[in-house]
């Protein structure tokens, strides 16, 4: 099994009105292709700031990140866009649904830049929302879902383009304790049916023992854990 995500020495600080604030100082760290690792930690340990460089949302400041083989470090503004599109699904707390759009339109504009057509675009959110349970609610607004049906629809919304890297920031952490387990149980069936790496940051306990790997933060560094790393 090869290596999807490999970070050596990766360190990021932010400018803050106080002072240079260090949020990872020097992390390495390899999570196997296919695998499921979870991050825990307090929070400031530097868990979302993590997430957002394995995503490209933010480029590394210093040290070496690698997601498939790609080096990330190199790539600025459209390298890191088509690197978005092309590898990585992004599953946040908040969801982050357009009101004003159906849930099957949720989906389908995440495939908007592409290059498929509306048709396609349309076929691909209807398949998806029904492989996460919401056939019949496609038409629905996310106004008309429960918290655990709207996270669902986010997740449809990051199989879009088939990602190989698939990122959980608290999934579950606006959701009631049986949605939470639907939403998880989601997220490792969508990982073991479509090969994809999960990485999920989590204040959960329970939850973080359900993945393979744990890695704990604290203060941007990486603390001893019982599960193998």
């Amino acid at each position: 099994m090869g290596v999807a995500i490999s970070l050596r020495g990766l360190s990021h600080t932010y400018r803050t009105a106080e002072g240079p604030l260090t949020v990872l100082g020097g992390l390495d760290l390899d999570v196997a292709d296919g695998g499921y690792a979870a991050i825990t930690g307090p929070s400031g340990a530097g868990k979302t700031t993590l997430l957002s460089l394995l995503g490209g949302l933010e480029q590394p400041q210093s040290g070496r990140i690698e997601i498939g083989g790609q080096d990330l470090n190199g790539l600025t503004g459209d390298g890191l866009a088509a690197y978005r599109r092309a590898t990585v699904g992004f599953v946040f707390q908040h969801f982050g649904l357009l009101e004003t759009l159906t849930a099957a339109q949720n989906v389908e504009l995440a495939g908007t830049l592409n290059g498929t057509s509306p048709a396609d675009r349309k076929a691909r959110a209807l398949e998806l929302l029904h492989a996460v349970g919401l056939g019949e609610r496609a038409g629905h607004r996310p106004s008309r879902l429960s918290g655990g049906e709207r996270q669902r629809v986010a997740i449809a919304r990051a199989l879009v383009n088939e990602p190989r890297l698939l990122l959980a920031d608290e999934p579950t952490g606006n959701l009631d304790d049986d949605a939470s387990v639907m939403v998880i149980e989601l997220l490792e069936k969508v990982r073991a049916e479509h090969s994809c790496t999960l990485v999920m940051v989590t204040h959960n306990r329970e939850l973080a023992l359900r993945a393979e790997q744990r890695i704990s933060l604290d203060r941007g560094h990486r603390i001893p854990t019982s599960a193998p790393a």
